[in-house]
């Protein structure tokens, strides 16, 4: 036998990946980056089955959790933790829907949730907003999120819209609900939802459907993914509403928690990935309980306490927990919303938030989240940035021209021209160069050859400055078609209907 045949054997060729109409395709002629040794993943998929046999979920018990987990093998305590066997947690993580479509406002065009595609949005629910006259940070306004939206829509490679930040000063129920609304009327792209609250969850519901057309138009042409965030083994009640909801209604979501390694959960990346991986699989253990098949996939975001100052922004341990959490998912075939792309700890939109942003946003080349949802966000997730979003957008492009790969077949190789020409000639006026020279470019609007150089006639204008005049084009001209005049009627019957019953309650 020779020595060759127990090497691994070669990866078959990928076939050549179809992007006319799908943008967010990274799948083809490049391959992920696993940091993780074939096999250990297993590990930390394995450590998180022992944490949900052994250790356990708290569940809170004024639900009907407990009756459902207890009906499905698990074993329940009185005080609400919940074992849950290793053979329920597989069966469940078997079941779960592996792929789903959010589709537009329209509901003409859709973008796949799968481990073949990357999404980009702005978000997520910051407090605070730099103004835009005056530079400074203030609380964030029902305004604030409807510019954000409209900007969102207006960017080529911003692909749906997750609430960016929060209207502060109605920050209770009826905010929440608004702020759906706000999002649904300003930008014809899919949604992102996250509420507290499972009620305005459920009117959120009742609202995509009336834009929709009907319950059932909804469930077949889903209008947006509802992110639900537990803390690391614990559900509570308004958790657990919304997990169940949204199995049953149909509606695709996201269950992660958001620890802090070495506050909420262990310090160690492995420690802290595999306690999040197992709050992630008691939720979708939960939803498939409610409704088998249904796409509750787990979404945790691990991120680490910085041991000098007790801020979060550990920048090795979260993108290489980012990395990790994408291999792991990609060996159980779900897709990842862990993308830590486009966001900074930075307090403002300087030059430590350009190297950070242009860094998470290039790792996610190789890790391949199905969603970046925090572009824009900055000062630890508090303060959006407007100008930090055009910035994504424009190095959302840059990954996805990577994503195209390099070709190699007998055009690309070129042996035929270099025949021709030699060893002395050049390549400026043959056929081939013409054909080739923009096949691959990055179509940026604040790199390349906008930069000013001393060659070029362009104004020495720094980066910042540059994003500052395409920002105010933007807020300047873009406008979103609303809604028909008797959706809107609709939806604000909704919430009138709502707010008189919330108040009798």
């Amino acid at each position: 036998m020779h020595a060759e045949s127990n090497r691994p054997r070669r990866r078959q060729s990928r076939p050549e990946p179809q992007r006319a109409g799908d943008p967010g395709l990274h799948h083809g002629l490049t391959a992920p980056y696993d940091p993780l040794a074939p096999g250990v993943a297993r590990l930390l998929i394995d450590a998180a089955l022992t944490l949900l046999a052994e250790v356990g979920v708290a569940f809170d018990t004024d639900t009907e959790a407990p009756a459902l987990l207890a009906a499905g093998g698990c074993e329940v305590a009185n005080d609400g933790v919940v074992r849950i066997p290793r053979a329920v947690a597989a069966d469940a993580l078997a079941s779960a829907a592996k792929q789903t479509r959010l589709w537009d406002r329209d509901g003409a065009r859709s973008i796949l949730l799968d481990c073949q595609h990357t999404w980009f949005f702005p978000g997520m629910t910051c407090i605070k907003v730099y103004d835009l006259d005056s530079g400074e940070r203030r609380e964030s306004t029902a305004a604030d999120l409807a510019a954000i939206t409209r900007v969102a829509d207006a960017l080529p490679n911003i692909d749906g819209v997750c609430v960016a930040c929060k209207d502060i000063p109605h920050s209770d129920i009826h905010g929440e609900i608004g702020e759906f609304s706000i999002m649904a009327n300003h930008t014809r792209k899919p949604l992102e939802f996250l509420c507290e609250h499972a009620a305005s969850f459920g009117v959120a519901i009742e609202m995509a459907a009336a834009i929709r057309g009907g319950r059932e138009q909804l469930a077949a042409k889903p209008y947006f993914l509802q992110i639900i965030t537990p803390l690391p083994l614990n559900y509570a009640r308004t958790h657990i509403e919304q997990v169940l909801l949204a199995a049953r209604q149909g509606v695709p979501a996201s269950v992660g928690t958001l620890p802090i390694g070495g506050a909420s959960s262990p310090i160690t990346v492995a420690g802290c990935i595999a306690q999040s991986l197992a709050t992630d699989f008691a939720g979708m253990t939960l939803a498939q309980l409610a409704r088998r098949g249904s796409f509750v996939i787990g979404s945790s975001d691990v991120s680490f306490m910085e041991p000098a100052t007790g801020s979060i922004g550990n920048f090795v341990q979260a993108s290489l927990a980012d990395a990790l959490m994408c291999q792991v998912r990609r060996e159980l075939g779900l897709p990842s919303f862990t993308g830590l792309g486009g966001q900074s700890v930075s307090r403002r939109f300087n030059e430590d938030a350009v190297w950070e942003i242009s860094a998470n946003m290039m790792q996610a080349f190789y890790s391949r989240p199905a969603t970046c949802d925090y572009l824009g966000s900055l000062d630890e997730g508090i303060t959006y940035s407007l100008h930090s979003l055009l910035l994504c957008d424009d190095l959302a492009g840059l990954l996805r021209s990577m994503w195209q790969g390099v070709r190699v077949d007998e055009d690309s190789l070129a042996l035929s021209q270099a025949m021709s020409v030699g060893p002395r000639g050049n390549y400026l006026a043959l056929d081939h160069t013409a054909s080739h020279c923009r096949e691959q470019l990055w179509p940026t609007r604040f790199f390349g050859p906008h930069i000013p150089t001393s060659l070029s006639s362009l104004p020495d204008l720094d980066l910042r400055a540059r994003i500052d005049a395409d920002l105010r084009r933007i807020l300047a001209t873009h406008r979103v078609e609303p809604l028909p005049d008797a959706v809107c009627g609709e939806l604000d019957a909704i919430r009138a209907r709502f707010a008189q019953n919330y108040r009798a309650e």
